[in-house]
């Protein structure tokens, strides 16, 4: 039997060597995945994870601070995610990242009032907002023929709110800002003194369609913090019940990709292969997005989706794709529209489909396993763009049933739980959910109960890719490029 336990390193450092530690764990390969602030009884606690592949390698830096004005280095010089991890921890801990490139807000709007600091313990109730900092900052783009064109922040449908601004000559879009988080909703806070159980419908809540990839992140955590053996058919279950999400998921937005570009009719038969899955997952776990099926130490099936439906599901959508594909206007939209070049998404940080549309493989199915998946390899292309961003969500639609259909060899339905076990420590849980990589990170009291639930969607590191793909394209392929992306308001707004 593979050996899937990771290899994970623990150093406490102190600030001035924080730099240092950083860029040796890049140049050997690794990439910032987290960064999770704690209050302590004597200060602060600051936790920066790496991640590298090929083995598995999860490598912890932590730095202690002292109350009153905690500080920290910045070094969003050496990697841009670290940047907005650093800004994020400022709004809501009040932890400054010294000689930071962009110092100013990212979570806390401008009517946020100065100095309350939400994630705080003696944050108590948010006092009255007001406009003590003015209007947010757009950068303004000037010359000949420019004009700016607002969406949002409220939209049409049921997405949550989002704010962008282009900056447009004629229709082509010269830049744009998107400005997030108008619903931050406290969700680390509420995991606060919850148990590891009442815990988990939580995280099942955190982004609606992605209740599978959270729940497992999160029990992932909960079981290596306290030493809880999973059984091996349970781990099978589960990789059954992430790919039945990834499904359904990537059906959806082809279908809307399609419908993007007035292929209506493709549209609709998408929509019908959708209830097609979400029936078989109401099947499968009692609820059609897959809710109550993930247990700490197990999972709960209460059938086995049918190979041969399946297998009929993949041709379907496979005569779809080439359908779409082989018609020319669908074919010209896609094809350069918004291309994601390789270098930006690395730079970026990018993850899951938006990342291997670039060429660039990330996949924690292989990277970071639960559990051994045999041969497998991800979909990548090197387009970058539209295209390839269709394309990649297509062959893994194909590769999905091909995986679920190889793991329900031995499954059976019913409950399959691990032992439980008893600890105070700390865990991480890798999963590639259909977006991509999810990363929860948890920290246990003496007492078992949770004390601190750090959470990190792939929209948080997929937001900023969406303005540089969609410099130069024009301003009503806003919507196809946005649903090629499709990110997660929710995931992002914590």
């Amino acid at each position: 039997m593979t050996d899937l336990t990771p290899k994970r390193t623990i150093a406490t450092i102190s600030s001035a060597e924080l730099a240092a530690a950083t860029e040796e764990l890049l140049t050997e390969g690794h990439r910032l995945a987290l960064v999770s602030a704690q209050q302590e009884a004597h200060g602060f606690s600051v936790t920066y994870l790496f991640l590298a592949p090929d083995p598995d390698r999860r490598s912890e830096l932590r730095l202690h601070l002292p109350s009153g004005d905690p500080t920290v280095p910045s070094i969003a010089a050496l990697s841009f995610p670290a940047g907005r991890f650093e800004r994020e921890m400022h709004d809501l801990y009040g932890i400054t990242p010294l000689d930071h490139p962009l110092p100013r807000r990212l979570v806390r709007h401008h009517h946020w009032p100065r100095g309350w600091y939400p994630m705080r313990a003696d944050a108590g109730p948010p006092p009255a907002f007001g406009d003590p900092e003015g209007p947010y900052p757009f950068v303004t783009v000037e010359g000949p023929g420019v004009y700016e064109i607002p969406v949002g922040p409220v939209h049409a449908g049921l997405i949550e709110p989002g704010h962008f601004r282009f900056s447009v000559v004629g229709e082509t879009i010269l830049k744009l800002k998107a400005r997030l988080w108008f619903v931050h909703k406290g969700i680390e806070k509420l995991f606060q003194g919850r148990s590891l159980a009442d815990g988990l419908p939580l995280a099942e809540r955190v982004s609606g369609d992605t209740t599978v990839g959270h729940a497992l992140a999160y029990c992932l955590a909960v079981e290596e913090a306290t030493g809880t053996d999973v059984p091996q058919e349970a781990q099978h279950g589960r990789a059954v019940l992430l790919e039945l999400e990834r499904l359904y998921n990537h059906v959806t937005d082809l279908g809307a990709l399609c419908n993007d570009v007035a292929h209506g009719i493709l549209h609709a038969q998408a929509g019908r292969i959708r209830e097609q899955l979400l029936r078989i997952n109401d099947d499968v776990s009692g609820h059609r997005l897959l809710r109550g099926a993930i247990t700490i130490g197990g999972l709960a099936l209460r059938a086995l989706p049918d190979p041969a439906r399946l297998a009929a599901i993949a041709a379907d959508v496979a005569e779809i794709t080439a359908l779409a594909l082989g018609h020319t206007v669908v074919a010209d939209r896609f094809t350069g529209t918004a291309i994601l070049a390789h270098q930006a998404a690395r730079d970026l940080g990018t993850l899951g489909y938006v990342a291997r549309a670039s060429g660039l493989d990330r996949d924690a199915r292989r990277d970071h396993p639960f559990i051994d998946l045999g041969p497998f390899s991800s979909a990548v292309c090197t387009g970058g763009d539209v295209l390839a961003r269709f394309q990649v969500r297509a062959d893994e639609i194909a590769a999905s049933v091909e995986l679920i259909t190889r793991l329900l060899g031995g499954l059976s339905p019913g409950e399959v739980n691990g032992p439980p076990a008893d600890g105070a420590s700390s865990g991480v849980g890798i999963v590639e959910g259909w977006r991509g990589t999810i990363t929860h990170r948890v920290q246990l009291a003496a007492d078992g109960t949770l004390t601190r639930v750090k959470i990190v969607d792939p929209s948080f590191f997929n937001w900023p890719a969406l303005p540089i793909a969609l410099d130069g394209a024009i301003v009503p392929d806003f919507p196809l490029v946005n649903k090629s992306f499709n990110l997660s308001y929710a995931g992002n707004d914590l």
